[in-house]
Protein backbone atom coordinates (compact mmCIF):
# COMPACT_ATOMS: atom_id res chain seq x y z
CA UNK A 1 0.00 0.00 0.00
CA UNK A 2 1.34 3.11 -1.02
CA UNK A 3 1.78 6.32 1.54
CA UNK A 4 -1.17 8.68 0.62
CA UNK A 5 0.31 12.19 1.05
CA UNK A 6 -1.46 15.73 1.27
CA UNK A 7 1.05 18.45 1.45
CA UNK A 8 0.19 21.95 1.49
CA UNK A 9 2.52 24.24 -0.53
CA UNK A 10 2.06 27.78 1.63
CA UNK A 11 4.21 29.71 -1.48
CA UNK A 12 5.06 32.95 -0.27
CA UNK A 13 2.12 33.77 2.31
CA UNK A 14 1.42 34.49 5.60
CA UNK A 15 3.04 36.30 8.20
CA UNK A 16 4.92 34.34 11.09
CA UNK A 17 2.07 34.65 13.33
CA UNK A 18 -0.25 33.53 10.94
CA UNK A 19 1.69 30.80 9.76
CA UNK A 20 1.68 29.50 13.33
CA UNK A 21 -2.52 29.80 13.80
CA UNK A 22 -2.88 27.86 10.43
CA UNK A 23 -0.87 25.21 11.53
CA UNK A 24 -2.14 24.92 14.73
CA UNK A 25 -5.47 24.66 13.18
CA UNK A 26 -4.00 21.84 10.46
CA UNK A 27 -2.68 19.58 13.62
CA UNK A 28 -6.36 20.27 15.63
CA UNK A 29 -8.77 19.96 12.48
CA UNK A 30 -5.90 16.86 11.35
CA UNK A 31 -5.83 14.85 14.06
CA UNK A 32 -8.68 12.19 13.42
CA UNK A 33 -6.97 11.76 9.55
CA UNK A 34 -6.07 7.99 9.32
CA UNK A 35 -5.77 7.47 5.71
CA UNK A 36 -2.98 10.04 4.84
CA UNK A 37 -0.49 11.73 5.77
CA UNK A 38 -0.25 16.07 5.93
CA UNK A 39 2.51 17.81 4.82
CA UNK A 40 2.76 21.60 5.45
CA UNK A 41 5.40 23.78 3.89
CA UNK A 42 5.79 27.28 4.93
CA UNK A 43 7.97 30.14 4.01
CA UNK A 44 11.57 29.38 5.66
CA UNK A 45 10.84 32.15 8.13
CA UNK A 46 7.87 30.16 9.37
CA UNK A 47 10.23 26.90 10.01
CA UNK A 48 11.49 26.89 13.37
CA UNK A 49 7.81 27.89 14.66
CA UNK A 50 5.73 25.86 12.58
CA UNK A 51 8.06 23.01 14.12
CA UNK A 52 7.49 23.85 17.70
CA UNK A 53 3.62 23.71 16.31
CA UNK A 54 4.12 20.23 14.31
CA UNK A 55 6.72 18.66 16.80
CA UNK A 56 5.20 15.32 17.88
CA UNK A 57 1.64 15.17 15.83
CA UNK A 58 1.09 13.67 12.97
CA UNK A 59 2.07 16.61 10.82
CA UNK A 60 5.11 16.43 9.36
CA UNK A 61 7.09 20.01 8.12
CA UNK A 62 8.13 20.56 4.47
CA UNK A 63 10.63 23.39 3.16
CA UNK A 64 9.79 24.71 -0.22
CA UNK A 65 13.00 24.93 -1.38
CA UNK A 66 16.71 24.38 -0.50
CA UNK A 67 19.92 25.90 -2.06
CA UNK A 68 22.40 23.94 -3.99
CA UNK A 69 25.28 24.53 -2.17
CA UNK A 70 25.92 22.89 1.44
CA UNK A 71 27.62 26.22 3.14
CA UNK A 72 29.32 29.85 1.86
CA UNK A 73 28.91 32.73 0.58
CA UNK A 74 25.45 32.68 -1.22
CA UNK A 75 23.74 35.64 0.10
CA UNK A 76 19.73 34.64 0.69
CA UNK A 77 20.05 30.83 0.38
CA UNK A 78 19.08 28.41 2.57
CA UNK A 79 21.33 25.09 2.90
CA UNK A 80 20.29 21.40 3.29
CA UNK A 81 21.62 21.65 6.99
CA UNK A 82 19.50 24.57 7.73
CA UNK A 83 16.36 22.67 6.93
CA UNK A 84 17.78 19.74 9.28
CA UNK A 85 18.13 21.62 12.10
CA UNK A 86 14.52 23.09 12.32
CA UNK A 87 12.94 19.56 11.76
CA UNK A 88 11.91 19.26 7.93
CA UNK A 89 11.38 15.70 7.22
CA UNK A 90 10.58 17.03 3.87
CA UNK A 91 11.55 19.54 0.84
CA UNK A 92 10.12 20.68 -2.29
CA UNK A 93 12.34 20.66 -5.19
CA UNK A 94 11.94 21.65 -8.93
CA UNK A 95 8.77 23.78 -8.39
CA UNK A 96 7.37 25.21 -11.82
CA UNK A 97 7.61 28.23 -10.34
CA UNK A 98 11.36 27.63 -9.37
CA UNK A 99 12.15 26.34 -12.70
CA UNK A 100 9.91 29.47 -14.45
CA UNK A 101 11.14 32.07 -12.52
CA UNK A 102 14.37 31.20 -11.16
CA UNK A 103 15.84 29.28 -13.43
CA UNK A 104 16.50 26.16 -12.19
CA UNK A 105 17.51 23.17 -14.19
CA UNK A 106 17.59 19.91 -14.38
CA UNK A 107 21.22 20.09 -13.78
CA UNK A 108 20.86 22.21 -10.36
CA UNK A 109 17.48 19.92 -9.17
CA UNK A 110 20.21 16.84 -9.52
CA UNK A 111 22.50 18.34 -7.05
CA UNK A 112 19.86 19.79 -4.75
CA UNK A 113 18.27 15.94 -4.56
CA UNK A 114 21.15 14.72 -3.38
CA UNK A 115 21.98 17.09 -0.72
CA UNK A 116 18.23 16.40 0.44
CA UNK A 117 18.73 12.99 -0.02
CA UNK A 118 22.00 13.22 1.96
CA UNK A 119 20.70 14.46 5.09
CA UNK A 120 17.68 12.01 4.68
CA UNK A 121 14.90 14.08 3.91
CA UNK A 122 12.26 13.69 1.49
CA UNK A 123 12.38 15.21 -1.73
CA UNK A 124 8.96 16.29 -2.60
CA UNK A 125 10.45 16.21 -6.60
CA UNK A 126 7.72 18.12 -8.95
CA UNK A 127 7.61 17.87 -12.82
CA UNK A 128 5.32 18.94 -15.18
CA UNK A 129 4.08 20.50 -18.71
CA UNK A 130 2.86 23.90 -19.16
CA UNK A 131 0.14 24.97 -21.81
CA UNK A 132 2.23 25.17 -24.91
CA UNK A 133 3.53 21.87 -24.42
CA UNK A 134 0.90 19.96 -23.61
CA UNK A 135 -0.93 22.09 -26.98
CA UNK A 136 1.70 20.65 -28.83
CA UNK A 137 1.19 17.30 -27.43
CA UNK A 138 4.56 17.25 -25.63
CA UNK A 139 3.46 16.17 -22.60
CA UNK A 140 4.25 12.76 -21.95
CA UNK A 141 7.47 13.59 -23.15
CA UNK A 142 8.36 16.49 -20.75
CA UNK A 143 7.54 14.44 -18.06
CA UNK A 144 9.26 11.84 -19.39
CA UNK A 145 12.89 13.67 -19.50
CA UNK A 146 12.30 15.43 -16.21
CA UNK A 147 12.11 11.97 -14.45
CA UNK A 148 15.11 10.70 -16.20
CA UNK A 149 17.27 13.59 -16.47
CA UNK A 150 16.90 13.45 -12.21
CA UNK A 151 15.68 11.31 -10.90
CA UNK A 152 17.68 8.52 -12.89
CA UNK A 153 20.83 9.61 -11.81
CA UNK A 154 19.98 8.33 -7.98
CA UNK A 155 20.39 4.70 -6.87
CA UNK A 156 17.27 2.63 -5.92
CA UNK A 157 17.63 3.48 -2.15
CA UNK A 158 17.63 6.85 -2.77
CA UNK A 159 14.40 6.51 -4.84
CA UNK A 160 12.87 4.81 -2.53
CA UNK A 161 12.64 8.26 -0.34
CA UNK A 162 11.50 10.55 -2.80
CA UNK A 163 7.93 11.53 -3.33
CA UNK A 164 7.25 12.88 -7.05
CA UNK A 165 4.66 15.66 -7.65
CA UNK A 166 3.01 15.92 -11.22
CA UNK A 167 2.09 19.66 -11.98
CA UNK A 168 0.15 20.62 -14.97
CA UNK A 169 1.80 24.27 -14.70
CA UNK A 170 -1.03 24.77 -17.23
CA UNK A 171 -3.48 24.55 -13.91
CA UNK A 172 -1.80 25.82 -11.08
CA UNK A 173 -3.15 29.14 -9.84
CA UNK A 174 -5.13 29.46 -13.25
CA UNK A 175 -8.71 27.83 -11.67
CA UNK A 176 -8.11 25.19 -14.82
CA UNK A 177 -7.84 21.73 -13.46
CA UNK A 178 -6.67 18.94 -15.87
CA UNK A 179 -9.77 16.17 -15.70
CA UNK A 180 -9.20 12.59 -13.18
CA UNK A 181 -8.34 11.29 -16.68
CA UNK A 182 -6.00 13.66 -17.69
CA UNK A 183 -4.44 13.77 -14.27
CA UNK A 184 -4.18 9.72 -14.19
CA UNK A 185 -2.61 9.42 -17.28
CA UNK A 186 0.44 11.24 -16.85
CA UNK A 187 0.61 9.68 -13.20
CA UNK A 188 0.73 6.28 -14.80
CA UNK A 189 2.88 7.44 -17.43
CA UNK A 190 5.46 8.39 -14.61
CA UNK A 191 5.38 5.46 -12.79
CA UNK A 192 5.85 3.15 -15.60
CA UNK A 193 9.23 5.76 -16.33
CA UNK A 194 10.40 4.89 -12.84
CA UNK A 195 9.84 0.89 -13.65
CA UNK A 196 11.57 1.23 -16.58
CA UNK A 197 14.93 2.35 -14.63
CA UNK A 198 14.07 0.79 -11.05
CA UNK A 199 12.15 -2.13 -11.74
CA UNK A 200 7.86 -2.56 -11.40
CA UNK A 201 7.96 -3.41 -7.21
CA UNK A 202 10.31 -0.02 -6.82
CA UNK A 203 7.38 1.83 -8.79
CA UNK A 204 4.73 0.64 -7.29
CA UNK A 205 5.91 1.56 -3.82
CA UNK A 206 6.63 5.54 -5.27
CA UNK A 207 4.05 7.88 -3.52
CA UNK A 208 2.99 10.31 -7.19
CA UNK A 209 1.27 13.11 -5.83
CA UNK A 210 -1.40 15.69 -8.01
CA UNK A 211 -0.04 19.30 -7.98
CA UNK A 212 -2.89 20.96 -9.88
CA UNK A 213 -5.89 23.32 -8.52
CA UNK A 214 -7.23 20.41 -6.07
CA UNK A 215 -9.20 21.49 -3.68
CA UNK A 216 -12.67 19.77 -1.79
CA UNK A 217 -14.76 19.97 -4.44
CA UNK A 218 -12.70 17.80 -7.27
CA UNK A 219 -10.02 15.89 -4.35
CA UNK A 220 -12.47 12.58 -4.27
CA UNK A 221 -12.76 12.03 -7.85
CA UNK A 222 -8.76 12.80 -8.53
CA UNK A 223 -7.81 11.00 -5.48
CA UNK A 224 -9.96 7.61 -7.03
CA UNK A 225 -7.36 7.39 -9.74
CA UNK A 226 -4.79 4.25 -9.29
CA UNK A 227 -1.88 5.87 -10.01
CA UNK A 228 -3.12 9.47 -7.76
CA UNK A 229 -1.83 9.01 -4.48
CA UNK A 230 -2.61 12.36 -2.82
CA UNK A 231 -1.93 16.38 -3.42
CA UNK A 232 0.63 19.51 -3.63
CA UNK A 233 -1.93 21.77 -2.87
CA UNK A 234 -1.05 25.47 -2.92
CA UNK A 235 -4.55 27.94 -2.49
CA UNK A 236 -6.30 25.61 -1.14
CA UNK A 237 -3.72 24.90 1.48
CA UNK A 238 -4.18 28.51 3.06
CA UNK A 239 -7.72 27.48 4.82
CA UNK A 240 -7.10 24.53 7.33
CA UNK A 241 -10.73 23.49 6.69
CA UNK A 242 -10.17 23.38 3.03
CA UNK A 243 -6.87 21.87 2.99
CA UNK A 244 -8.27 18.93 6.03
CA UNK A 245 -11.47 18.51 3.63
CA UNK A 246 -9.10 17.56 0.77
CA UNK A 247 -7.58 15.11 3.62
CA UNK A 248 -10.97 13.36 3.93
CA UNK A 249 -11.06 13.18 0.35
CA UNK A 250 -9.59 9.74 0.41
Amino acid sequence: MRQKIVAGNWKMNTTVPQGVELAKEVVALGAALKDCKLVVAPPFTHLYAVEQVVKGTAVALSAQNCADHTSGAYTGEVAVDMLESVGCEYCILGHSERRQYYGETDQTLCTKIKLVLDKNIKPIFCIGENLEEREAGKHFQIVEDQVKNVLYTLSAEEMKKVVVAYEPVWAIGTGKTATAEQAQEIHACVRKCIADKFGAELAEEITILYGGSCKPSNAKEIFAQKDIDGGLIGGAALKAADFIAIGESF
